[in-house]
């Protein structure tokens, strides 16, 4: 069984009198374990299908199934207790609490989830260490660089230990060094915690890493490329 499957997965967007297909027919299967580009021009419809796969929009027509469960026509409360339990996300502009500290952030996923205190601090330090920020845990986002913010999102995101984690262009803001940093990160990730990894990316180099690059082209899958 597929860990993510879409069938005929489409998404339309309508303002008024003008209708946008923005993902049609998509019929897509991503296993465990795997890690994937996402590709494709501006506006082809890479970003879209990131946000059906990871819950936060839901499709137009068509089935997502997580895990063999659909999900394409749950709840909104339903939805965010998927997000909350099988999905990490990393966003290009970090999306932190300004407000809370690296424990803080990485401590709240799990509060939401049930988790007591207790446990969730202890989590969030050992996490916090593992992407290398052991000694900035009482720091806030604004007093860290743009690297250890993106490694502070990505540390939160495996608050929960999704099987999938989801990546919008998220080394699009930072220089080269900290970009090779961060996919390193996500490697070594995928390669130890055996977690899904799918990243939309613009970045030639990004996807020539990746074991799978699925290009998307006018809001259909161009290539499906995987290489061993």
């Amino acid at each position: 069984m597929p860990l993510i499957q879409t069938k005929k997965l489409t998404k339309i967007f309508k303002n008024g009198e003008q209708t946008l297909i923005a993902l049609e027919s998509i019929d897509l299967e991503i296993e465990r374990g795997e890690f994937v580009a996402l590709t494709g021009q501006s506006g082809s419809g890479k970003t879209t299908l990131m946000h059906l796969l990871g819950c936060l929009d839901t499709p137009s027509s068509g089935q997502l199934f997580l895990e063999g469960r659909e999900v394409s026509a749950i709840s909104l409360k339903q939805l965010a207790f998927v997000r909350n339990q099988k999905i990490g996300f990393v966003f290009q502009n970090f999306h932190l609490l300004n407000d809370l500290t690296a424990v803080e952030n990485t401590v709240l996923p799990q509060i939401y989830g049930g988790i007591s205190e207790k446990s969730a601090k202890k989590k969030a330090c050992e996490l916090l260490e593992i992407v290398g920020l052991g000694n900035r845990l009482a720091h806030y986002p604004n007093q860290l660089s743009g690297g250890q913010r993106q490694r502070m999102a990505i540390a939160r995101a495996l608050a929960m230990d999704p099987p999938i984690l989801l990546a919008d262009e998220p080394t699009g803001n930072l220089d080269s060094e900290n970009a090779k940093m961060i996919i390193d990160l996500f490697y070594s990730i995928n390669l130890q915690k055996k977690t899904t990894i799918i990243i939309v990316t613009h970045e030639r180099s990004i996807a020539q890493r990746a074991q799978r690059c699925i290009t998307i082209h006018d809001g259909k899958v161009a290539s499906d490329i995987k290489r061993l």
